[in-house]
């Protein structure tokens, strides 16, 4: 935990000196609520330092989960000009998610941040380090979904999985399979993403990641008109509870004007 806890001094460099005060009387209880109440307001750097907080207080579970959640939402808002800070807050969220697993092994949400943090962190990476997360992505999403069937975020973390894999070069796959062991990644296939998005977008319709993430593997598959219908739903949806929509808007918005100039 000692460990943990000096790497968590990262997600500092994102908080104010004022905040730190103003927190310091409040118990670990008030630490979450607090936390919990900044998440539903899009406050992601605040709702960080608040967890953060509740995590010194008490290294339980949920404030191991949480304070790794609270750093993805805020890495997902840095652009490539922030990308060192950017994969560093992605690298301490899957050691707190990975703590998490390790406190509870049940728990859903510990193993969905390790596969989420993960996963992020891959994709602003090469092939060769793709390949080297893939399994552990895999199986903590894997796990989540054993644990909890019905849970939408491992679900399109699976099919951005699958997806993922089958865009890789043959070189990677090859380097994967030769030097890492990696035959496992044989497993993944179009139809399996397309499969686990759906099930996203099933299990919640108004998330507008789930549709766009869906869209983006029709595109990659030519179903243009099917993509079309999920970037629609990206831009007629109001945005929810993710710190990313305008972004996810944005990017719908140009994928449109793309299958315009393609068909």
């Amino acid at each position: 935990m000692r460990g943990l806890r000096a790497l968590g001094l990262l997600a500092l460099s994102v908080v104010s000196a004022p905040m730190l005060l103003a927190q310091s009387s409040l118990t670990y209880e008030q630490h979450m609520a607090r936390g919990d109440s900044l998440t539903d307001a899009l406050r992601p750097a605040e709702a960080l330092e608040a967890f953060r907080a509740a995590y010194l207080a008490n290294q339980s579970y949920d404030a191991m989960w949480q304070f790794a959640r609270a750093q993805i939402d805020v890495a997902k808002q840095l652009g490539d000009d922030q990308r060192k800070l950017r994969d560093s807050l992605y690298g301490v969220a899957h050691l707190y998610a990975a703590a998490a697993v390790r406190a509870d092994s049940l728990g859903v949400d510990g193993h969905f941040m390790f596969a989420q943090a993960l996963g992020r962190l891959s994709r602003t990476k090469g092939g060769k380090e793709r390949v080297r997360f893939a399994k552990q992505i895999y199986e903590g999403a894997a796990r989540a979904i054993e644990l909890d069937p019905e849970h939408d975020g491992a679900a399109h973390v699976l099919g951005a999985w699958h997806a993922e894999v089958m865009r890789l070069s043959g070189l990677a796959k090859f380097f994967a399979k030769t030097f890492l062991g990696g035959g496992f990644l044989g497993i993944a296939s179009w139809d399996s993403s397309v499969v686990h998005l759906e099930r996203a977008v099933q299990l919640k319709p108004d998330y507008l990641y789930h549709h766009l993430e869906l869209a983006q593997v029709y595109l990659d598959l030519a179903r243009y008109a099917e993509a079309r219908r999920e970037l629609e739903a990206v831009l007629e949806l109001p945005p929810t509870s993710d710190v990313s929509d305008p972004e996810h808007q944005a990017e719908a918005r140009r994928l449109v004007a793309e299958i315009r100039e393609q068909t």
